[in-house]
């Protein structure tokens, strides 16, 4: 382990080089200019500094306190050489955080004892912030397999709602990117917003609860048809509620809110303006705009123009005004998603045909 030897006195250098050869885990490291030592501290961490009070230009206590405003050396054991004589040294070294002392003359005995245990010491911490890191490292790790067999979770159980219904898993894939796209221009944060991209595909997932008849009729629906359609709102919110999981909490929020319209009559609770939830708002444009834009067995999509008129036209009505003007706000970004999954949508259509 490297010690550091600080000493204007090149005997003193020596003398101590040697004292500690004894020591078979210290490398010592002397220099007698401080000013030279600091600097080399800049880009290196000892394992122990010796440090002689009496220096010119630079004294013990200057070069401690620099030294302990360096990055990373505050853990660093210090041992200070004063004479026997110098308590007011010692007071203002300890309030400057000294680990030891050494009283001139030094003893070797004495030295390498004081040495010998603070490196024991010293070597204790690193391996203890070494198994930190590890252990930080390991439950990162394990985190985002957590997260992404969660994600994996998410993505098939969505895909099984896909299943019974004419949508498209490019659908699912698109709607998600225009909502992170919409929570990122509002200004949300990072993980907030691919929070809202991996729930967004479960929007829909409680028409898993409506029956055949109704989900795929290929007609207009009558009045109670339609009532019973829209409570896969609260069967989606129902399947998804009481999870400790934050992805599963915002996806119920999501299945149950992203039918409510900003002027309250929407479903299934009528909420109005920011009474909605914000993910509730945010995937309610995301979901609309890709289902004019985007083309069916049944319809062809619209040209991107049109769907952007009638989002704005729905602006204060339908739709968030804020919402709708993060979605719209960066035209190129949505030609974009539009483009990444276009092949993903072919097959889908090809499959549905």
């Amino acid at each position: 382990m490297n010690v550091l030897i600080v000493d204007d006195n090149k005997l003193n250098l020596e003398l101590f080089c040697h004292m500690l050869s004894m020591l078979d885990t210290a490398v010592a490291r002397p220099m007698a200019d401080p000013v030279a030592a600091l600097a080399w501290c800049e880009a290196n961490t000892p394992d122990l500094v010796l440090l002689d009070y009496m220096m010119p230009e630079l004294d013990g206590l200057e070069f401690l306190r620099r030294f302990r405003a360096l990055p990373g050396k505050q853990e660093v054991p210090v041992v200070m050489v004063t004479a026997d004589t110098e308590v007011a040294v010692r007071h203002e070294a300890l309030r400057l955080s000294a680990n030891d002392f050494l009283t001139k003359p030094v003893n070797h005995a004495e030295l390498n004892a004081r040495v010998g245990n603070l490196l024991a010491l010293r070597r204790a911490q690193l391996q203890l912030a070494e198994r930190a890191d590890w252990l930080t490292h390991a439950v990162r790790k394990a985190t985002a397999d957590v997260v992404a067999r969660e994600h994996e979770a998410i993505c098939r159980l969505s895909r099984a709602a896909e299943y019974r219904d004419p949508e498209t898993g490019g659908h699912l894939l698109r709607m998600a990117a225009y909502a992170r796209l919409t929570a990122e221009n509002l200004g949300l944060n990072e993980a907030r917003c691919d929070l809202i991209r991996d729930a967004a595909p479960m929007h829909d997932i409680g028409k898993v609860g409506i029956p055949d008849t109704i989900l795929l009729k290929p007609g207009p629906l009558t009045a109670e048809e339609i009532e019973i359609m829209q409570r896969h709102t609260e069967i989606g919110a129902s399947i998804l509620a009481g999870s400790e999981s934050p992805l599963l909490q915002v996806g119920a929020i999501i299945a149950q809110s992203h039918h409510e319209r900003y002027d309250g009559s929407g479903y299934p609770r009528g909420l109005a303006g920011d009474a909605i939830p914000l993910y509730g708002r945010i995937v309610a444009v995301a979901d609309v705009f890709d289902a004019l834009t985007s083309t069916r067995p049944y319809k062809a999509g619209w040209e991107m123009q049109r769907a952007i008129e009638y989002m704005r036209d729905g602006s204060g009505s339908q739709f968030d005004p804020l919402c709708v003007a993060a979605l719209l706000a960066d035209v190129d970004a949505l030609l974009a998603v539009q483009h990444a999954y276009q092949a993903h949508e072919l097959a889908d259509i090809g499959s549905h045909v």
